[in-house]
């Protein structure tokens, strides 16, 4: 979502000076490659490029056929094979092994639906969306580009434009699977592919503890983009001025701070007041929310003990609500300094939420990428 968020600024800056733009994404990749479908970049017409739709190989080649496609001010698909020989001339040879197609996408700011207003839009709602984008590998057709945003996955489909059953399907399977979906459909007569993206919202992150070891996890999470809020019931530490990384600053007893922050699943916390009965308070208000991690700073004998206490009060956490309390917290990566807690806490957190262990990719048996989107 950060790469959304830089996009769309970089975008209002070249508006406000009016800088023509191409939106490029990459909407395929057969084989491997070191950016999956959905990676976008923004490029304006002097030269400036926000975002990433490779690991840099990619990216100069995709400057001139951005200010081609600024210049006949239309929609082109290109098709990278990083195999050939041609491919080696623009420093493709990375062993990737695949063939990536980017979809540029000329911003055209007279129409009402261009690209930049639906990731705009997506931005304005913290809700799971789909974010749709129409191609074809077919130079001759016409390349739709991003086209709808259905956001809240609720079972109406509020666009004209979906009138193809196939199509319709293939946004039914991706709504419930929470899952992009790369099809291809038929419309009106002609055979064209579809990127169905599922996004889900930013991470918000919140902190609570205002000490000095955290803020560097407040800006190790910045780095990634990640909405942040910081809780502490000492007005002399949670101060913008200490915390300038993060959105917001709450201060109050744990029994009040909490009731002023919206929990959906992707709202992580990270417990490390160093004040154990306000972590205790916060752990007996969290474990009844939406959230799906939550940490705790501290060896496993503090974690324990608020087991314990809990049950003492009549709460006794069932083996689900145990699953999402880790602690202590963060990867064993031999952290010892703030800002090494602050790494293995940050990449624990991302690991739980993309589902993976967090252990070395070497001895990773599949695949570094997972299967998605699905292939219909």
């Amino acid at each position: 979502m950060k790469e959304i968020k830089d996009i769309v600024l970089a975008a209002r800056v070249a508006a406000s000076e009016d800088n023509a733009m191409v939106l490029a994404t990459v909407v395929k990749v057969e084989g491997s490659s070191y950016r999956r479908p959905g990676a976008r970049m923004l490029v304006t017409e002097d030269g400036q490029m926000t975002g990433a739709i490779s690991g840099g190989c990619l990216e100069g080649d995709a400057l001139k056929k951005a200010l081609l496609a600024i210049h006949q001010r239309k929609n082109r698909l290109v098709s990278y094979d990083t195999n050939t020989e041609e491919g080696s001339a623009i420093g493709l040879q990375l062993g990737c092994n695949g063939i990536v197609h980017i979809l540029f996408e000329y911003i055209d700011l007279q129409q009402a639906d261009h690209p930049i207003i639906w990731l705009e839009s997506l931005l304005q709602q913290r809700q799971e969306a789909l974010l749709i984008t129409q191609f074809s590998i077919d130079r001759q057709v016409e390349q739709g580009g991003t086209r709808l945003l259905v956001v809240g996955l609720t079972d109406e489909i509020p666009h004209e434009d979906t009138q193809s059953p196939e199509l319709k399907e293939h946004i039914r399977l991706a709504k419930t699977k929470r899952q992009s979906v790369l099809a291809s459909f038929e419309e009106a007569g002609k055979n064209k592919e579809v990127l169905i993206e599922y996004l889900a919202p930013a991470t918000h992150l919140v902190v609570a503890g205002a000490g000095n070891d955290t803020q560097p996890v407040v800006e190790t999470a910045k780095l990634l983009g990640w909405e942040i809020t910081v809780l502490d019931g000492r007005a002399s530490h949670a101060t913008t001025g200490r915390f300038s990384k993060a959105d917001r600053v709450i201060i109050g007893p744990a029994d009040e701070v909490i009731k002023k922050i919206s929990i959906d699943p992707w709202t992580v916390f990270v417990l490390m007041t160093h004040n154990y009965h306000y972590d205790l308070t916060l752990l007996k208000e969290l474990i009844h929310t939406p959230t799906s991690y939550i940490g705790s700073l501290g060896p496993k004998t503090k974690l324990l003990r608020m087991f314990d206490d809990l049950e003492q009060v009549g709460i006794e956490l069932s083996a689900v609500q145990q699953k999402i309390v880790y602690g202590p917290v963060g990867l064993d990566i031999g952290a010892e300094t703030s800002d090494e807690i602050a790494i293995a806490v940050i990449a624990e957190i991302k690991a739980v939420l993309s589902g993976r262990s967090g252990g070395s990719l070497k001895f990773l048996a599949t695949k570094i990428h997972a299967e998605n989107p699905l292939i219909r």
